[in-house]
């Protein structure tokens, strides 16, 4: 039960979804591990996905790169001058693999957002070869958003895990009441699960019908 989870955008919900499915997924008995391989400005998210595993794995292999810059991690990368260790990234990873039955690991940011010069989270995505679940925060401009990054992870070839759909706005909206329904219909599969406002965990069984052996 692998995963790599990116979002449309940096609010997409991707640490609130990641944290529930590790609690959830470890609550069913598998020995799931979190990755948060760069965070830029805080350290909040590698160790939100720390208490969610029971600190059962350290926090600096969650997350191996950190940067002080709230920016992209190449931006970050040149305002501190130094770089933003993709070799280190992945050898945390294999580590993860090697020692856990299943790896979540969450994207900085959004699909494209910059590593270095000419490598981008799809270009991680691509290297660990997880199957790649979409975080969809539900508000007005999540249909362009999600279609662009889905498209753009089967044009690369690879394994669209399906859409993971943070319900944040209220249901009077009328972007928020039709969304789901279109992605359904324009993507012609449906939403892996839905996360409510405030909800604090998520059924591990039903999550592993639902994700079967990704």
């Amino acid at each position: 039960m692998n995963l790599f989870i990116t979002g449309i955008d940096t609010d997409a919900g991707k640490t609130y979804v990641s944290t529930l499915l590790v609690r959830a997924l470890r609550e069913a008995g598998l020995d799931t591990a979190p990755m948060k391989p760069f965070c830029c400005g805080s350290r909040e998210d590698a160790e939100k996905l720390h208490e969610a595993c029971g600190r059962s794995v350290p926090l600096d292999e969650i997350n191996p790169v950190y940067f002080a810059s709230p920016t992209a991690p190449y931006t970050a990368a040149k305002l501190e001058n130094r770089p933003a260790d993709v070799a280190s990234v992945l050898s945390a990873f294999h580590r993860l693999r090697a020692a856990h039955r299943s790896v979540v690991v969450e994207g900085v940011g959004g699909w494209m957002v910059p590593i270095t010069r000419d490598y981008y989270v799809a270009d991680l995505a691509a290297e660990m070869g997880l199957p790649v679940a979409v975080v969809v925060r539900n508000r007005l401009g999540a249909l362009n958003h999600a279609l662009l990054t889905v498209r753009d992870i089967e044009r690369r070839g690879l394994k669209f895990a399906g859409i993971i759909f943070n319900r944040a706005e209220p249901e009077n909206d009328p972007a928020a009441a039709t969304n789901r329904e279109l992605l359904e219909e324009l993507l012609g599969a449906p939403v892996l699960f839905e996360v409510a406002p405030g909800q604090t965990s998520l059924d591990g069984a039903e999550l592993q019908t639902r994700l079967g052996a990704k």
